[in-house]
């Protein structure tokens, strides 16, 4: 059930909607080590290049890209399933390392009764081993997330509006007044289509401003205050 905006908002902010690899938690180098050992069982590499050119997903995209390279010796649907197995494996038994200021502002928005969103095009059985995590995590007293949107669970992924469209139907908020925060060009493209605000944090990938699009280092020194200004500030 979604979380009602709080009252004490004064201000059009309706959700903080939040991608979760490379934005949230540091997972792009969990990412990292599965690709590499997937593609090595294949007996094929993997580079930083590969790794950059797949940021932000979907899976099926990675995995025709990975069957590519790796000269059909596996099929797309067989290099998912490993990929999947390996990285739930490494979310469930690893710390959550979170993006810097990451943590942070997801704990105020709970605290002020800021609904929230998970969405990312990772599958349902990856964003479960998150929110596992996240939710025990120290500090916070809260569920970290009103609803979570995962990639298998939406007809068309990122760069598409959908899923970012369906995390505002499910908290029931109007997605023009919400803000995304997302890391990879894919995901800021899904985020602006949606006509949400983009607060972009670049990883590994250089992104530009724009309209309606704000680029931070990072989230450290980044609060609710500044999204709310933001929002109210924007026609």
């Amino acid at each position: 059930m979604a979380h009602p905006v709080s009252a004490a908002l004064p201000t059009g902010l309706q959700a903080v909607l939040f991608d979760m690899d490379g934005t949230l938690i540091d997972s792009e180098e969990l990412w990292w080590t599965a690709e590499c050992r997937v593609m090595g069982e294949c007996g094929s590499s993997w580079t930083r290049a590969d790794q950059a050119h797949c940021l932000g997903g979907p899976l099926e995209r990675v995995t025709v890209y990975m069957a590519e390279k790796a000269g059909a010796t596996a099929s797309p649907q067989e290099l998912g399933r490993a990929l999947l197995d390996t990285m739930e494996s490494l979310l469930r038994n690893d710390a959550v390392l979170w993006r810097p200021g990451a943590f942070a502002l997801l704990r105020e928005c709970r605290d002020a009764g800021m609904p929230t969103a998970l969405v990312s095009a990772s599958y349902r059985r990856l964003l479960d081993a998150v929110s596992d995590a996240v939710n025990h995590h120290p500090g916070l007293t809260h569920p970290a997330f009103d609803v979570t949107v995962a990639g298998d669970e939406v007809s068309l992924g990122k760069p598409h509006p959908e899923p970012y469209l369906e995390a505002a139907r499910l908290l029931g908020v109007d997605i023009h007044r919400c803000v995304v925060v997302e890391d990879s060009p894919t995901g800021v493209a899904s985020g602006q289509a949606s006509g949400a605000l983009v607060l972009a944090v670049p990883h590994l990938v250089g992104i530009a401003a724009a309209t309606r699009r704000r680029v931070v280092p990072s989230l450290d020194g980044v609060c609710l205050a500044d999204l709310v200004d933001w929002v109210s500030l924007t026609p």
